[in-house]
């Protein structure tokens, strides 16, 4: 709808830029001049102290010093208020007492239809409200109390309560004097199969009053008291009033506050809403009971031009991040985007607030993904990048995400990070060559070549992308860093505590360097072997706290090692232990040994010169060598790396030094080997049987003897 400028300008001249700005900011009055309509004081649209935000309420204008912002009455309320333009306009003209400008008669009669429904819906918020106060309401309340809800809270978002009957609504508000055609238009009761009276939409729910941006009751969210109930969440349906595809739940405050600089928080339900507000994060919202629509996400943009959409961080929550991620990517504009917050698996807001306070979910906001770094996830995380094959699946996927970006630059940026992370990933640099390799450089007949797309020339080892699965690889490939070891062996522990007493010997001789798990060893040794892993755990955190054991568990390497994931096969579990065990002394003694021999080096590095002819006569000692491999340059003494006390004299020779890194290195992949063999020892029939590999092996030798089918016919030939 347009409007006359005429009536812009009348609007502008019976509003008060003073008395409008004067509700928002406290006026320096040393500074003012009220006579003569001049006022000063502390901006309101930015962090300051000093008066520099200038209001001449004659001529109808603001600026500010500071920020430079200005404007006139309807720009104000637009900054201040976060509101449209229609939105401001309307809102002046409200407190001006003046009417807006006739619609066509059809508009003016819907604008009554909703403006009627809107009376409606207040009435049954109030009544609601009086039934949560109720003997009915006694579970609703104690449901809400355990929540943490207070009776400040339950005001500020007007939670009411619907008793179980099918027309308490209904027949307090017809003694209102309120007629079923309206209560069926707002949707607060549905027509009946049967051919009777209409019933009440909520029955025996807890309610939550959804109002638009401007602050009007339009419908309601219900949650089920009755565990039974196949509904546990259920909106209004749709109506003149509400359409929940372009609804947001706490639109209208959340809106207030991202324009005085909150950040937008979208969550998932009501409860999670409540609770971030009550926390101090203003600016929350939440979808109704659906995934974010088109239409929702240009509202999120119109709030704040990145929000962050908070998410389970299991697989289903990175799931619906996606699908946000599929929706916005089309959309996008240079400086509007999407972040992901990923709250630790199976905790929503409210239970990461009321476990570690405001700080522990503003962490959690802090290290909020962007939406490059989503789609990357989505398109590595888990994933055996092993082969020319599988990296151009990879190439071909990312292509095709980045290729939904409509915006030109937005698209470059994208795929320029994106090749920045996979370089970084397949261990090349920018210009596609391998690491610690020369690079190429200009080829003859080719010109300078250039990667194309995601492509790259050559192939490093292959690697899992993200840090836990790159763990994981490390720890296959038996590199990886120790306290990933100590946690396998500590989270096998704890998954089969019948094991500690067969491993306590070494869990006491091992020395744990891992964030808490030196505790938590120690506290193994103590406990009660006998229990289940369930009363271990809750005896480790009665003692220990939650917080260790979490982040123990952090690591997918260590949920998905076999002994955790298998811990009720104790032959796996031990053999885990036992090559982890193994693995983590020889990497410790290799270390030992490289460390040591660094050392000697050192030392032998900064001894004095020999004596002059020191060296001819260990020359002249030394018998003539018969090989050429065996002679032995002038000057230089020979040695058996092996013999009894060498290599404990000070500067060692370098022989000396590499035989005992040789034996140390010998050792580790032994100690690889046997650990290896302890996982490879069985096979696992079709019909779920364990079966011993030498027994099956000799087995296939002995069909191969007897000449029994596709063996016995290859040997005949052979023969």
């Amino acid at each position: 709808m347009s409007l006359p400028p005429a009536f812009l300008d009348d609007l502008r001249s019976r509003v008060s830029l003073a008395d409008l700005v004067g509700r928002k900011v406290t006026w320096d009055r040393r500074k003012s001049n009220q006579g003569r309509g001049d006022w000063w004081a502390p901006c309101p649209f930015h962090q300051e102290k000093t008066a520099s935000f200038h209001v001449l309420d004659r001529e109808g204008r603001y600026y500010c010093f500071g920020c430079h912002a200005k404007g006139d009455a309807i720009t104000f309320l637009r900054e201040a208020e976060n509101l449209s333009f229609m939105e401001a306009v309307e809102e002046l003209a409200r407190m001006a007492g003046v009417d807006m400008p006739a619609r066509d008669p059809k508009a003016a009669e819907k604008a009554e239809k909703r403006a009627t429904l809107a009376d409606v819906m207040e009435q049954a918020v109030r009544h609601y409200r009086m039934q949560l106060a109720s003997a009915k309401a006694a579970e609703a309340r104690d449901y809400l109390a355990k929540r943490g809800l207070d009776a400040a809270t339950l005001a500020r978002f007007e939670i009411g309560y619907a008793p179980p009957g099918w027309e308490g609504l209904r027949e307090a508000l017809a003694a209102q004097g309120v007629e079923v055609e309206r209560m069926l238009a707002a949707g607060l009761v549905r027509p009946s199969d049967k051919g009777r009276a209409p019933y009440d939409t909520f029955r025996d729910r807890i309610l939550f009053p959804i109002r638009d941006a401007r602050g009007r009751a339009i419908a309601f969210g219900g949650r089920a008291m009755d565990p039974g109930d196949s509904a546990k969440y259920l909106n209004s349906p749709d109506t003149e009033l509400f359409d929940k595809s372009r609804t947001l739940y706490n639109h209208g405050p959340a809106r207030g506050a991202c324009g005085k600089g909150a950040a937008l928080i979208v969550a998932e339900g009501y409860m999670d809403v409540i609770a971030l507000v009550r926390a101090g994060f203003e600016g929350a919202v939440a979808p109704l009971g659906t995934a974010v629509t088109e239409q929702q996400l240009r509202m999120l943009w119109k709030m704040h031009d990145e929000p962050i959409v908070a998410l389970d961080g299991d697989r289903a929550g990175l799931r619906a991040g996606e699908r946000v991620m599929d929706l916005a990517l089309p959309l996008m504009e240079a400086g509007q985007s999407l972040r992901f917050a990923l709250l630790p698996e199976g905790r929503d807001p409210d239970d990461v607030i009321r476990e570690g306070g405001a700080e522990a979910m503003q962490a959690v906001l802090d290290g909020a993904l962007p939406m490059v770094e989503l789609m990357w996830r989505r398109e590595t995380e888990g994933r055996a990048l092993d082969s020319p094959e599988r990296r151009a699946a990879l190439d071909r996927a990312l292509r095709s995400r980045v290729s939904r970006i409509a915006d030109p630059s937005i698209r470059a940026h994208y795929a320029h990070a994106l090749r920045d992370r996979r370089a970084e990933l397949f261990g090349f640099d920018r210009a596609g060559t391998a690491r610690g390799e020369p690079g190429r450089g200009w080829q003859p007949g080719g010109g300078a070549r250039r990667e194309r797309g995601f492509g790259a020339r050559r192939f490093a080892p292959p690697v899992l992308p993200m840090q836990a699965t790159r763990a994981a690889a490390r720890a296959a490939e038996g590199t990886a860093p120790e306290h990933l070891r100590e946690a396998v062996i500590l989270a096998t522990l704890i998954a089969c505590p019948a094991l500690i007493e067969d491993f306590a010997h070494v869990l006491e001789e091992t020395e744990f360097t891992g964030a808490g798990h030196a505790e938590i060893a120690a506290a193994l040794l103590s406990c009660d072997v006998a229990g289940t892993a369930a009363e271990v755990r809750a005896g480790l955190e009665a003692r220990l706290g939650r917080a260790p054991l979490e982040r123990l568990m952090a690591p997918r390497h260590v949920t998905l090692s076999p002994g955790v994931r298998r811990a009720h096969d104790r032959d796996v579990a031990r053999a885990c232990l036992a090559g982890e065990f193994a693995r983590l002394a020889a990497a410790r003694g290799a270390a030992r040994e490289v460390a040591e021999a660094m050392e000697r080096l050192g030392r032998a590095e900064r001894a004095p010169e020999p004596m002059p002819g020191l060296s001819d006569a260990a020359a002249a000692w030394q018998p003539a060598a018969d090989g050429a491999e065996d002679r032995v340059p002038a000057g230089a003494a020979r040695l058996d790396p092996r013999a009894e006390g060498d290599e404990d004299e000070e500067g060692a020779p370098p022989d000396a030094l590499t035989w005992r890194l040789a034996e140390a290195a010998r050792a580790r992949a032994a100690a690889e080997r046997t650990a290896d063999g302890d996982r490879a020892e069985f096979d696992l029939a079709p019909n779920g049987v364990r079966l011993d590999r030498r027994e099956k092996s000799a087995f296939a030798d002995l069909l191969r003897e007897i000449g029994h089918g596709a063996a016995g016919d290859e040997a005949g030939g052979k023969e």
